[in-house]
């Protein structure tokens, strides 16, 4: 695997994880912000808001850089989408990086 390849898809990997996190934790102050008098939407929209930005530009380096079927693609985007998708596309790209998953065929979580 070229090294440009496994740094695309170790960047998206990293910014995974943290992403997924941003997204329940935005859930959870979405909720808080409705039941108490807490309200950290706006921060955490903030946050969520650049690591999603990170992660799609990241997922257009990899496809790229990879060579990734569309479908493959599409279902890390559809996972950056989902709450706790980013665990489950964090856990594949991991596995991709250590030569377990074949990249060119798409994966289920």
């Amino acid at each position: 695997m070229p090294v440009k390849s496994i740094a695309a898809v170790h960047r998206l990997r990293l910014v995974s994880g943290p992403e997924g996190l941003s997204f329940i934790l935005l859930l959870c102050c979405s909720v808080l912000k409705r039941t108490t008098s807490f309200d950290a939407v706006m921060p955490m929209g903030l946050i969520h808001g650049g690591l999603f930005i990170l992660y799609v530009v990241f997922l257009v380096q990899a496809y790229q850089a990879r060579r990734w079927e569309p479908k493959r693609a599409l279902l890390m985007f559809v996972l950056a989408v989902l709450p706790t998708g980013g665990f489950f596309a964090e856990r594949m790209l991991a596995k991709e990086e250590r030569g377990e998953l074949d990249a060119a065929k798409p994966a289920t979580a």
